[in-house]
């Protein structure tokens, strides 16, 4: 396994972006002031993009594998190096998802804890509803570890 940091043409991984993210102006929002990260074993599994809120907090903003290789270990690799690669650049990890018993149990394994939550956030943000497992995303539930 790899972890490139790409520095270029970010735009090229937007289908994967898309599988975490599914509206392109909101990516388009953070993808360019983020550093985007990629998982490549023979080949790539997994990309994610964080940005740096201030001196001492950064937030992942997007992570995503391709579905065929999701429940592999590949996302849960992919955060333990940006811990590591972050680590001593800022104190606090943060990171936002739609209330889904499929993505805060997923974070809670890598060691993040429910920090709060944005009322309304995917209603009032996207153009149209946003479903994960058949349930209708309405708030942002926030996660976050100390580095």
């Amino acid at each position: 396994m790899e972890v490139k940091k790409i520095l270029n043409n970010k735009k090229q991984f937007l289908n994967l972006l898309l599988l975490a993210d599914e509206q392109e102006d909101m990516i388009d929002r953070y993808l360019e002031n983020g550093e985007m990260f990629a998982l490549y074993d023979n080949d790539l599994k997994s990309i994610c993009v964080v940005v740096k809120k201030d001196s001492r907090i950064y937030e992942l903003k997007n992570i995503a594998t391709y579905e065929k290789y999701q429940g592999k270990g590949y996302g849960k690799k992919l955060i333990e190096y940006i811990f590591d690669y972050y680590k001593g650049k800022c104190r606090t990890m943060i990171v936002g998802t739609g209330d889904s018993n499929l993505t805060i149990p997923f974070y809670e394994n890598c060691g993040f804890r429910v920090s709060h939550r944005i009322k309304n956030f995917f209603t009032d943000n996207y153009d149209h509803p946003i479903f994960e497992n058949g349930i209708q995303l309405v708030d942002m539930i926030y996660l976050k570890i100390d580095l």
